[in-house]
């Protein structure tokens, strides 16, 4: 990430930075709104209303701003040719996205997930759950799609590492 966990402040007390999304986080994350997800359903059926396509469509749309962002902050973190100017400051504002938009698509994979399980259970016996079943596959797609382009615009956010000063000592000079 842009911040890396080094430095200290000025009372000598170490510097944490912003560390790297771990998945065992987000894997809990969405297993527990799962569990939540799927329990909630299945008691409340009757009172929630129908799922629409729009959450999970609106998951995808920002998937794709974030997959997007991730090209182009990796292009001129590289400084490739006409990517522009890098402003390390919206570096900074993109890994913090990044790592909100992973937990929170995990959160939402969770609970759609859950909502599609319950669905195929009882989409046989329940109007309701057949048609609840298509927007909560769509939502936890959306979600997920969401947590991977988080996770490369988290990568993308990533500060470079610096040739070491050593194999530059080594090198021949003209």
């Amino acid at each position: 990430m842009s911040a890396s966990g080094s430095g200290t402040r000025p009372g000598g007390t170490p510097r944490r930075g912003l560390e790297p999304t771990r998945p065992v986080n987000l894997v809990v994350a969405a297993v527990a709104s799962a569990v939540v997800g799927f329990l909630l359903i299945r008691r409340y059926f009757g009172d929630i209303p129908d799922f629409t396509l729009f959450g999970g469509l609106t998951m995808a749309g920002l998937a794709a701003v974030e997959a997007i962002a991730a090209h182009n902050t990796r292009a001129r973190i590289e400084r490739r040719p006409r990517a522009g100017v890098l402003n390390p400051l919206l570096v900074a504002r993109l890994a913090v996205l990044a790592k909100a938009s992973s937990l929170a698509g995990a959160i939402f994979a969770g609970g759609y997930g859950g909502v599609a399980a319950w669905a195929l259970a009882e989409r046989d016996r329940l109007d309701v759950a057949d048609r609840n079943l298509a927007p909560a596959v769509v939502g936890l797609v959306g979600a997920l799609a969401l947590v991977a382009a988080a996770l490369v615009l988290e990568r993308a956010c990533r500060v470079p590492k610096q040739p070491d000063e050593d194999d530059e000592d080594t090198s021949p000079r003209s």
